[in-house]
């Protein structure tokens, strides 16, 4: 599972925490009615579910996880599949913490902000390390190894860190290192990144994972809360004003995945989310989903084993069958087709129906001689015989579904379709409930 035995005495004086309220504006319809983290992701998974499974599978069964906006979903998904993995009796635990007002009235300001308002939790748990990571990525990380390289290098804080395009490094906050590791610069989203010296076409982003010395960690988060100045926010505020004055180390992402390049996604857009989900059903994707050594754990409803049916042959044969797609249990293929898809859990796709290169999440109906094309659908919508998703993104923007940039149509939970019996499907209008 790692390079090196896991020191359970050194495990139990940290202290994971997971800031999992974030809005994902970028990702609506899909967040209108759920946290970011708890998106689905690949068929049976959510978002969340991969930070878990890091803190699991790295030996860090103690977390407090920081939830905020619309965390019904969140909150039900950690009931039904999570507790189970930590024993109370064993000192492991999985605490979901809203926002309490304990420390003032306000609601969370920024991510330094929702940590010092749970103050109060870290000083009853007594950590002697606090990890502070993200709930909203992809990939796959064993948080010992930031450990480690933080007790062995003696820094205030580490930052994990990942080489990126610096195109795209403009929506990270990005580092100038030493030959140390020091962190010599940080500066949060800026026009110009500066190259990382090891690669001049890339720069050195913050992957938004810190280890802090809990103390230190603790005295940071008072003074920056004390500050009218602040955003009270970790990459906008207290790790540029701690490079100049205290030992900030960066450490380079090392993938559990066992790929030739690291993966690390920030799936914070629509067409980032598809992309992502997309890799998966390829013959070899780099996020390796069938690893025995590094598990993603989740919630598994009780579906019975996906089903396929019907073999016509000829040209208006019937045929249940998927390609080059992940299907989920319970899913039915009653005499339709999927290619290069995701078809989540409970799924049924009609006779004749034909979705490419698209994610049906939990729960949808497809109707005969649908086609879903190049399109994101969410949970439990009903779609109509002879409709037609994603083939025209123009037709899709005027019927009030979400278009993306990169021509992906979304259609959200609660979306229903209107047939006019005077006209056919082409004419079709439709609204949100």
């Amino acid at each position: 599972m790692c390079s090196y035995e896991i020191d359970p005495r050194r495990v139990r004086e940290v202290v994971a925490v997971v800031l999992a309220g974030g809005r994902g504006v970028r990702l609506d319809p899909l967040t209108r009615d759920r946290a970011k983290p708890a998106v689905p992701f690949g068929g049976i998974y959510r978002i969340i579910d991969f930070a878990l499974s890091n803190c699991l599978n790295s030996g860090l069964k103690r977390l407090l996880l920081l939830t905020q906006y619309k965390a019904h979903s969140l909150d039900r998904h950690l009931n039904l599949g999570w507790h189970r993995f930590f024993c109370r009796d064993l000192g492991e635990y999985l605490d979901v913490l809203p926002p309490q007002q304990r420390v003032d009235d306000q609601w969370y300001l920024g991510t330094a902000d929702a940590v010092h308002q749970n103050i109060y939790s870290l000083e009853r748990a007594s950590p002697r390390l606090v990890v502070v990571l993200a709930g909203d990525h992809i990939y796959k990380m064993n948080y010992h190894t930031l450990v480690k390289a933080h007790e062995d290098s003696g820094a205030d804080v580490t930052v994990g860190a990942l080489p990126v395009p610096r195109e795209q490094a403009v929506e990270f906050g990005t580092m100038e290192v030493d030959a140390s590791g020091r962190v010599r610069g940080f500066r949060e989203k800026v026009p110009d990144p500066p190259p990382y010296a090891a690669d001049p076409s890339k720069a050195l982003a913050s992957m938004g994972i810190y280890c802090f010395s809990a103390d230190f960690l603790l005295e940071q988060l008072r003074l920056d809360a004390s500050d009218p100045c602040s955003r009270h926010d970790f990459g906008h505020d207290i790790l540029p004003r701690l490079v100049d004055t205290h030992g900030v180390h960066a450490f380079l992402f090392r993938d559990e995945n066992r790929k030739r390049d690291a993966y690390w996604r920030d799936v914070g857009t629509i067409d980032a989310y598809f992309e992502a989900n997309m890799d998966l059903v390829g013959v070899d994707p780099q996020l390796n989903l069938y690893d025995d050594l590094w598990p993603i754990r989740t919630h598994h409803p009780s579906y019975p084993p996906p089903k396929f049916v019907f073999a016509e042959e000829g040209h208006e044969g019937r045929r249940g069958e998927a390609t080059d797609s992940l299907v989920c249990p319970g899913a039915i293929l009653s005499g339709g087709h999927a290619h290069r898809s995701i078809i989540g859990p409970g799924v049924r796709v009609n006779s004749y129906a034909r979705v490419e290169e698209s994610i049906i999440s939990e729960g949808v109906d497809i109707g005969r001689r649908a086609i879903i094309q190049r399109a994101i659908i969410d949970k439990d919508v009903q779609v109509p015989s002879g409709a037609t998703v994603g083939l025209d993104p123009e037709e899709d923007a005027a019927r009030g579904l979400t278009v993306s940039p990169g021509g992906v149509t979304v259609v959200p939970k609660g979306f229903q379709f209107e047939v006019s019996p005077e006209v056919g499907f082409s004419e079709t209008a439709a609204r949100v409930h």
